[in-house]
């Protein structure tokens, strides 16, 4: 049922993700999963590669080919011909399945091979039985909570925020609102900023949540367990809008004029 709402110009979600371009760092190492790719009989010491979590598939790619120090775009090219086992609705697209790991690497390891263990990961990950569970809970399936948990990835300020912005998520699709989300803008942009204008709010593109209803077509990035972990079991409560008025500080409400009061002290802090 649709509900009545501000004019869409006037609603913003504004989007407080990770920056996309971090490169590996202590914090990522700690947190990240190791999943072997060495044969029992590999002797070399191998190597490691890094994916962050919320990393884009084109950022994986190009990290891909860089540790196995082929050229760049080879590791894009090499998706026809890498058979990796996606859900039927991907069509045959990886964003949201390149699971973000530790994974050590060796001279066999091939584009396709790493690729492919990512997507491994990613199917152990999320076909577990909760996971199956919650998507049925929330009628969804296990894709379209990627999907939800890779905006959850994008948009969140820190783990503790996540299941709050997983709630809002629910609650504007419940009401028939469109999800506005700066981080789908951003997506169709191939960017990552925290400033989204009223003419970007405008582009023509499927990722568009300002101008389209209900989810992207795809996952915007490739989520870790805690952002899928809030996707199927988001936090209680009847938050409609959210917004960082300042580092370490989120503010989540279900009224719309104290989310402009809100978005006025982002604006002044900016």
């Amino acid at each position: 049922m649709q509900t009545k709402t501000p004019r869409r110009g006037t609603i913003r979600l504004t989007r407080r993700g990770r920056i996309a371009l971090i490169a590996t760092g202590a914090a990522a190492l700690a947190a990240a999963v190791a999943v072997p790719l060495l044969l029992p009989d590999d002797d070399e010491r191998p190597e490691t590669l890094t994916i962050p979590e919320g990393w884009r598939s084109g950022q994986v790619y190009a990290a891909v080919d860089k540790a196995l120090e082929v050229p760049a775009g080879t590791t894009k090219k090499a998706l026809p011909k890498a058979d990796l086992k996606l859900p039927k609705d991907a069509g045959g697209n990886p964003e949201g399945y390149l699971f973000p790991a530790t994974y050590p690497i060796s001279s066999q390891s091939t584009p396709a091979s790493v690729l492919s263990y990512m997507v491994n990961t990613a199917n152990k990950k999320f076909g577990a039985g909760q996971v199956t569970a919650g998507a049925d809970r929330n009628a969804l399936n296990v894709y379209q909570s990627v999907t939800i948990a890779s905006m959850i990835e994008a948009e969140a300020g820190s783990k503790d925020e996540m299941g709050k912005v997983a709630r809002v998520i629910y609650n504007r699709l419940d009401r028939g609102m469109p999800l506005q989300m700066d981080s789908t803008i951003n997506y169709a942009l191939n960017r990552s900023t925290l400033a989204t204008s009223e003419r970007d709010t405008k582009i023509k593109s499927p990722y568009n949540t300002y101008a389209r209803m209900g989810l992207p077509p795809t996952p915007i990035g490739n989520p870790g367990e805690e952002a899928m972990r809030a996707a199927i079991n988001p936090t209680p409560g009847d938050w409609l809008y959210f917004v960082t008025v300042k580092p370490g500080e989120t503010r989540f409400t279900s009224d719309f004029q104290e989310h402009q009061k809100n978005v006025g002290e982002f604006n002044k802090a900016k």
